[in-house]
């Protein structure tokens, strides 16, 4: 019973990183590339400045940590493919969200928030930040779908 609501819990925050990362790739970035470019970049150090907090980080981090946690039980008491299936949509958020965030986007948004918006260098990196960004970000909107997707087959092969 524990294990299938930690499964629930962990589907659905791989589910909800996976949306708002959608939400970035497919309409927030593509707005924000459409300003002018000291406007963008004024605008993504507000976001990235207001992301940080306890709901958020407890939402990316709190969903790693639960797929840990499948991930240690799927190894712990093998169940075949169910177990793969696990395994594999744990790997997918913590490899293709995590890793990616912390490799990828965060670095991104700190050579963005060490600049001024309306310098000359802030315009030139806003259009590699805007490509570079947000084609990470599309790895992980699809790790987090996939992470949701494997682990919803593997509770309902285990029903």
């Amino acid at each position: 019973m524990l294990m299938d609501v930690l499964l629930a819990a962990t589907a659905i925050g791989c589910a909800a990183m996976g949306g708002v990362f959608f939400a970035f790739s497919f309409f927030v970035m593509r707005a924000l590339a459409r300003l002018p470019p000291a406007q963008g970049v004024a605008a993504m150090q507000s976001i990235n400045v207001v992301a940080i907090t306890p709901v958020f980080m407890t939402a990316l981090f709190g969903t790693a940590a639960a797929c840990v946690a499948v991930a240690a039980s799927a190894l712990i008491e093998w169940r075949g493919l169910v177990s793969v299936y696990l395994l594999g949509g744990s790997l997918s958020y913590v490899i293709g969200t995590i890793l990616v965030t912390m490799v990828c986007n965060v670095p991104l948004n700190n050579a963005l928030a060490g600049m001024s918006p309306a310098s000359g260098d802030a315009a030139s990196f806003w259009l590699k930040y805007v490509r570079q960004w947000t084609a990470w970000n599309h790895v992980r909107t699809a790790s987090g779908l996939v992470a949701a997707a494997l682990l919803l087959t593997a509770a309902s092969l285990n029903s």
